[in-house]
């Protein structure tokens, strides 16, 4: 780690290790599938695919063509899965890549047919089907056309057959087991017009856990194996080590009498005597900014301490009421220190949001700290 500013993320590689080891023990004789877009949700791409892949993940997915690059330039040579249909002029990147894409469009298709024959090469591509997400994949009714249309292009292989799970996070199953009806009357009718695909794979991280007739041929980890519970209802399937943690230490300290008013607005008023203890980390960095408001805490010497006003775009200030604190101390933002922990459940609970958007909007101003693993030394 490089640079001044005492603020990072820290990421711990055995904790992704022992998560991807846990969750193909569940999914097995089903493959892992290691979702690593977003940076590893904020988590870091090549040092977490690297991981994933020893702790015996087969496949990696990734939602754009840059960020498999991404993974292609370290030298990492596994299948990479574009979880979206690529853009029809990044076909020639995708085969030049040995990149699988998803589709679900005859465009895309022939884009990618013409792009694998002027390469002299098969393509092996997977079909998504819409069975109620509505984000993206062909209607149910089109499905068998779409694959019999991969089939009849000689540079394509119809490889996989896929859908996404809109609920399966959540308490009501019918839905999601809707979803599930609907895929396997698709399934049926692929098979019956070309054949069964080799890999079909319908479950996210919930779905895994959740629903063990939607894990088929391979399932898509992505929260959980950065140590992160799909939902409070998806929670305590599988013993879960948190890979991520937030760091900074104490820039500047000061003393503020009772009734002095801090940061920006003047909401946040001292009701006695305390120690105010500046943090140079901000929203700039990902930290909402209405998370003092919203109750936020930090750990300063093990103990829990309040956001003091609101988070600025640099800086966070913390009351740490009449406790010892100086310029230089640790303070954690997520993760352990001692016997107290602050998650990201717990900042996504307090912001009405979902753990995936506090990791993920971590900034890149924040260096990030790989241990164990590769990067540390550990040998699994």
């Amino acid at each position: 780690m490089t640079g001044f500013r005492p603020a990072w993320v820290e990421v711990d590689l055995d904790a992704v290790h022992h998560n991807v080891r846990a969750l193909t023990a569940v999914a097995a004789p089903a493959r892992v599938l290691a979702t690593v877009k977003a940076d590893a949700y904020g988590h870091g791409a090549v040092p977490v695919a690297r991981t994933a892949l020893a702790a015996g993940a087969t496949w990696l997915g990734v939602a754009f063509v840059e960020e498999a690059i991404e993974l292609r330039d370290a030298g990492i040579d596994a299948p990479v899965l574009l979880l979206s249909e690529p853009p029809e002029d990044a076909a020639p990147t995708v085969v030049a890549r040995r990149l699988t894409p998803i589709v679900y469009s005859a465009a895309g298709i022939d884009a990618l047919a013409a792009a694998a024959a002027a390469a002299g090469t098969v393509l092996p591509v997977h079909l998504k089907v819409d069975t109620g997400m509505h984000r993206v994949g062909c209607h149910p009714e089109v499905a068998v056309d779409l694959a019999a249309r991969v089939a009849a292009h000689d540079a394509l292989l119809l490889e996989g057959l896929a859908t996404h799970l809109a609920v399966a996070d959540e308490a009501d199953r019918a839905y999601t087991e809707g979803q599930l009806d609907a895929f396997d009357a698709v399934l049926a009718a692929v098979t019956a017009a070309v054949g069964r695909p080799p890999i079909v794979h319908v479950a996210n991280s919930a779905g895994a856990l959740a629903y063990p007739r939607a894990r088929f041929d391979l399932v898509r980890v992505g929260i959980t194996m950065y140590g992160i519970d799909p939902s409070a209802t998806v929670t305590g399937c599988v013993a879960l080590r948190p890979a991520l943690s937030l760091h900074a230490r104490v820039s500047f300290v000061k003393d503020l009498p009772a009734g002095a008013r801090v940061s920006y607005g003047l909401r946040y008023e001292l009701a006695t005597p305390s120690r105010i203890a500046t943090v140079p980390v901000g929203y700039a960095d990902g930290v909402p900014r209405g998370l003092g408001a919203a109750g936020g805490e930090v750990l300063v010497a093990g103990r829990r301490c309040p956001i003091a006003g609101t988070v600025t775009m640099d800086q966070i200030l913390v009351d740490v009421g009449d406790g010892e604190v100086a310029v230089g101390d640790a303070v954690v933002l997520l993760g352990s220190q001692g016997s107290a922990c602050v998650t990201a459940a717990e900042w996504a609970d307090r912001l009405g949001t979902i753990p995936y958007e506090v990791v993920t909007r971590l900034g890149g101003r924040l260096p990030r700290r790989h241990v164990g693993g590769e990067e540390g030394g550990t040998t699994w």
